[in-house]
């Protein structure tokens, strides 16, 4: 203890000394942080400014919307993120034409292009001339008749389109061409062109391509089954059924007296939720 009494006790003068040299320690480091904060630290750009570089960019890209590079002809209704900046397209316009195409809904002309996506009159007219849609997708114009006879076009039907006819498609080879015929037979053909994506293997541009080739014109004449009066046999004959489904939505229907919805099925467990619209092509609720 004396020890540490003789080499710890400061005299006050000592004492003193300490506490003034404390204080400058302190008084220095304040010095050194308000010159990094007030005038060495990196510069803060306003968020103004940045603001105003962000307009400046928008302005440019939607006064030469596609002029990057060569704007080929395309679908309106496959735009991704990136097409649709491409072409000048803002991230609510993009986003619009996304959810309406969430909803399995299809653009038809330019018209309905800007209405669903909102874009500006000088973009429509810049872009539209590139947009190329499926024969299959556009309305019919009434014609007035001059009195000299038409001659009708002859449009390929898919459904009768044989492998060979379909190989002169861009994306498509004598694998994929016996592939889309062998699908078709084993459904009995096909009633509505969104059928095309259950085969394997054809990718979104392909089926375009299709349909920018062949329309749907002899689509089997059968009339819907209700799915309240069905059997389990019938059912499980019937496209994206086999017959453990068909077990199942017939004793689903069976414990909850009929089924009301077709949203309904997607309780049944292992029920193809994401085919309800190819479904209704074939059972109805009566």
């Amino acid at each position: 203890m004396k020890f540490l009494r003789s080499h710890f006790a400061l005299s006050k003068s000592q004492q003193n000394g300490i506490f003034i040299l404390v204080i400058f320690i302190i008084v220095f480091q304040g010095i050194l942080l308000f010159d990094f904060y007030t005038g060495n630290g990196p510069e803060t750009v306003p968020a103004a400014k940045i603001e105003a570089y962000q307009r400046q960019l928008d302005s440019l890209n939607r006064s030469q919307p596609g002029n990057k590079d060569t704007l080929y002809p395309f679908n309106p209704n496959f735009i991704t993120d990136f097409k649709g900046y491409q072409l000048g397209m803002s991230v609510e316009e993009i986003d619009r034409l996304m959810f309406y195409r969430g909803a399995d809904k299809w653009i038809n002309s330019a018209v309905d292009f800007q209405r669903v996506t909102g874009i500006s009159d000088s973009l429509l007219q810049a872009i539209s001339p590139s947009f190329r849609f499926p024969e299959w997708t556009q309305r019919s114009v009434p014609v007035i008749s001059t009195g000299v006879p038409k001659t009708p076009v002859n449009t390929p039907d898919l459904n009768a389109a044989t492998a060979e006819d379909l190989v002169v498609v861009n994306g498509i080879g004598e694998v994929l061409s016996k592939r889309i015929v062998k699908y078709r037979n084993s459904i009995g053909g096909f009633r509505a062109p969104i059928q095309l994506n259950d085969v394997y293997g054809l990718s979104p541009q392909v089926v375009e391509n299709i349909l920018m080739k062949f329309q749907l014109i002899s689509v089997p004449d059968t009339e819907l089954k209700d799915i309240n009066l069905i059997t389990a046999g019938e059912l499980a004959e019937m496209p994206y059924f086999n017959y453990d489904l068909a077990q199942k939505v017939v004793t689903y229907r069976r414990l909850h007296e009929n089924i009301s919805s077709f949203e309904e099925l997607s309780k049944i467990d292992g029920f193809p939720s994401d085919k309800i619209d190819r479904i209704k092509l074939y059972l109805a609720i009566k």
